[in-house]
């Protein structure tokens, strides 16, 4: 069984290949279900690691239909991955939150050219996964995470091997997965699993300081964009 390791920053990638992991997808904000990590991350991950590195290709947070100029950001992201010897890429579109988005996936897989390409947890969102699996293969993804459309893959568990048995894509079972469930896994003869196995350390003191956090941002049926008109109104009121 693949371990693949979700690393949030260089030093979870060097951890994880410490520990023995089959490879990782390198991302950053994992609180949002992650987004594309910095390239100076990307660069230095590939240059100082000698395990398979994918990388989440996800411009932001939120939900997973993208704008014309999202997709733009998210095809150049893929050149750059491509032009520095990344192994895989994870990514995917939907369309309406609830349906794949085949052309601009294919978009993405046709620009991830040889890399490994996986289809990410936006699965789980689908109301048709075995027809959406069907479609995905036939463009050319090689991996579907996913935690069987349940909120951890060990109560996705029966969807997910039902959907396995129905495809010779790769599912890879992923959200909440750790060291108390990972034999039901194994023994249900999953190829690979997908676990970021993080702690928390080097803590500061937050006394009397204000938050930096914004649950203003943190909606996910929406897109937060600069508004044209808001900040013509504050430019023309100060200049």
């Amino acid at each position: 069984m693949i371990v693949e390791v979700c690393a949030n920053s260089l030093e979870s990638a060097l951890n994880a290949e410490k520990a023995g992991a089959d490879r990782i997808e390198l991302c950053s904000e994992l609180g949002v279900g992650g987004i594309t990590p910095s390239l100076g991350t990307i660069a230095l991950v590939r240059e100082k690691l000698s395990i398979p590195v994918h990388v989440l290709i996800r411009p932001r947070s939120g939900h997973f239909t993208y704008s014309s100029l999202e997709l733009e950001v998210m095809l150049r992201n893929i050149s750059f991955c491509n032009e520095i010897g990344v192994d895989g890429i994870v990514s995917g579109a939907l369309i309406n939150s609830d349906e794949i988005d085949l052309a601009t996936t294919q978009k993405l897989v046709e620009k991830s050219g040889q890399m490994h390409f996986t289809f990410h947890r936006a699965f789980d969102w689908v109301i048709q996964p075995t027809d959406a699996l069907k479609k995905l293969k036939a463009i050319g993804v090689k991996t579907v995470l996913s935690s069987g459309g349940k909120n951890s893959a060990e109560n996705g568990l029966l969807n997910l091997s039902n959907w396995q048995q129905q495809t010779q894509v790769t599912l890879m079972p992923g959200g909440g997965v750790n060291y108390s469930n990972i034999n039901k896994f194994k023994k249900a003869g999953f190829k690979a699993i997908h676990l970021s196995g993080t702690s928390f350390g080097y803590p500061v003191k937050l006394e009397n300081k204000i938050t930096m956090n914004s649950s203003k941002h943190l909606v996910e049926n929406k897109v937060a964009v600069t508004n044209l008109e808001t900040i013509r109104q504050i430019v023309e009121a100060v200049k």
